[in-house]
């Protein structure tokens, strides 16, 4: 199918729904609900979205915490939920980073050692939390285990331990983040 038939098909599931006077939701988007006035209307649904930077070696972790993030009403990006077969991933990650409202950078003793994509994401990260004002908080380090965190984060950034007590932890990055957003609008 291709893009024009993809979109044809997307409107008239969505067409279907409303005439059947049920709302239809597209997860990321928002929800168009059946209106009498004017056939629909659209809610779009903005959830502040929190790149998850890990290693492979930390994949299970990365999931709960993608999981638990979306259970507390974020909206988690992750290379391998997000990005699409033949998209460009170095340039698709850049921007997911500058659209997110947050970076949690997942540290752990197999990560802060291990060359690679991990590290070019933090030092992205880093480079746009430049541009913020320096009271905003962007930058929220999680250690996922026992170790000690580089210079250029332990030097700037308070981090959250979900060493033992994952729950304990998730509950003050999610409060953290939210007394951020309402002190950013």
């Amino acid at each position: 199918m291709d893009d024009r038939a993809f979109a044809e098909h997307v409107a008239q599931v969505v067409i279907n729904g409303i005439l059947a006077g049920h709302a239809v939701e597209i997860d990321g988007l928002g929800a168009f609900y059946p209106d009498p006035n004017r056939f629909y209307r659209f809610e779009p649904k903005h959830l502040p979205q929190v790149f998850i930077a890990y290693v492979e070696e930390d994949r299970a972790d990365a999931e709960r915490l993608y999981a638990s993030l979306e259970a507390a009403g974020f909206a988690p990006w992750m290379d391998t939920r997000k990005l699409l077969p033949g998209q460009n991933w170095p340039r698709s990650i850049e921007a997911a980073i500058e659209a997110s409202e947050f970076f949690v950078p997942c540290f752990s003793a197999r990560s802060v050692s291990k060359k690679g994509c991990f590290q070019s994401e933090i030092r992205y990260a880093l480079d746009c939390a430049r541009q913020l004002p320096l009271d905003q908080i962007f930058v929220v380090p999680v250690r996922l285990s026992e170790c000690a965190l580089p210079r250029a984060i332990a030097r700037v950034y308070q981090y959250v331990d979900l060493i033992g007590d994952w729950d304990r932890g998730l509950r003050r990055m999610v409060a953290a983040m939210r007394k951020e957003l309402a002190r950013r609008t």
